[in-house]
């Protein structure tokens, strides 16, 4: 197009953009600077405190303590990509982010740890005898590399269609992060393209997590009401509840932002918000308020560290 070339010619190309953060929120800048602060560092204690546990009881070295190690390792990263430059331009710093800084932001957000999770669940409930045997060492890291393979391959396809686009202002981001829906709108070219594929990647993607997920649990409810005491019952509901109940968390708010007909920059915020900042910092709690092996491990992992440290 003439018209397009000819404005992009007039242009300078964009090397950072401007975070303009949560919509409808200016006065409340040291508000928010406690609530992300208090909540990164929960995200910081938490995973961290769950790693040691699993790292140094060997009572948790099996499948579903090696996954829930992943898990709070992504959640370390996960929030730290967007967390730290929100509070910094909240304390009064620049509000920039350079372009390779916004391309980071949008390829750390995708998680396909718990769709492995859900399996190994469905495993243990449904063939308890043979569980040991189906998550075998060999299958978890496949597993395990499988997901963080496809995650960093998922990205990529999609960060590379975002930026390899053209962009030569505005730079006004109007989110806190970089997302596909609010930087896509800055480009000076045709997006149609991006926007497909994008859409398609997402979808499909989120929708085969979804649709295993879904088949998992529909196996292990099934398993569940054959079971005939309701203590047995009970005890096989609680070792999925704790994964079913971060499922929850983090597909809700996708579900909120991308299946609505109509969208509200603050609500999608404010949805954002609970799925960088809040969930990861209570999926740690999520695991260890009804789990006696993890607070059994945590402890003896804190007396020790006390007694070397004594010593």
């Amino acid at each position: 197009c003439p018209v397009l070339l000819h404005e992009m010619r007039n242009h300078t190309p964009v090397t950072e953009f401007l975070l303009m953060g949560i919509p409808h929120t200016e006065g409340l800048e040291n508000v928010l600077f406690v609530f992300f602060l208090a909540f990164y560092l929960l995200t910081l204690l938490g995973n961290l405190l769950i790693l040691l546990a699993i790292l140094t009881s060997s009572n948790l070295h099996t499948p579903m303590y090696f996954f829930l190690g992943n898990l709070s390792v992504f959640d370390v990263f996960f929030p730290s990509v967007s967390s730290p430059k929100m509070m910094s331009y909240l304390m009064g710093q620049s509000r920039t982010i350079s372009y390779q800084g916004c391309a980071s932001q949008l390829f750390f957000y995708q998680c396909f740890l718990y769709t492995v999770m859900a399996y190994d669940r469905f495993a243990a409930i449904c063939h308890p005898l043979r569980y040991t045997v189906i998550m075998n060492h060999r299958l978890c890291t496949i597993m395990t590399l499988g997901t963080w393979m496809g995650s960093c391959l998922h990205a990529s396809v999609l960060t590379f269609l975002i930026f390899k686009l053209p962009y030569c202002g505005p730079n006004e981001v109007d989110h806190f992060f970089c997302d596909i829906p609010v930087v896509l709108p800055l480009a000076c070219a045709d997006t149609s393209l991006a926007q497909m594929v994008s859409f398609t990647n997402v979808g499909v993607v989120s929708l085969t997590c979804f649709l295993l997920i879904l088949t998992s649990y529909t196996r292990i409810v099934i398993s569940i009401l054959k079971i005939s005491s309701s203590e047995g019952r009970r005890r096989a509901f609680s070792t999925c509840s704790a994964h079913l109940t971060s499922i929850l968390l983090f597909y809700g708010p996708v579900v909120l932002i991308y299946l609505r007909p109509a969208s509200s920059p603050w609500l999608d915020s404010v949805v954002q918000v609970l799925n960088n900042i809040v969930t990861p910092s209570l999926n740690p709690l999520i695991y260890t308020l009804r789990n006696k092996d993890v607070k059994l491990a945590l402890r003896n992992a804190l007396i020790q560290g006390v007694s070397t440290l004594g010593a």
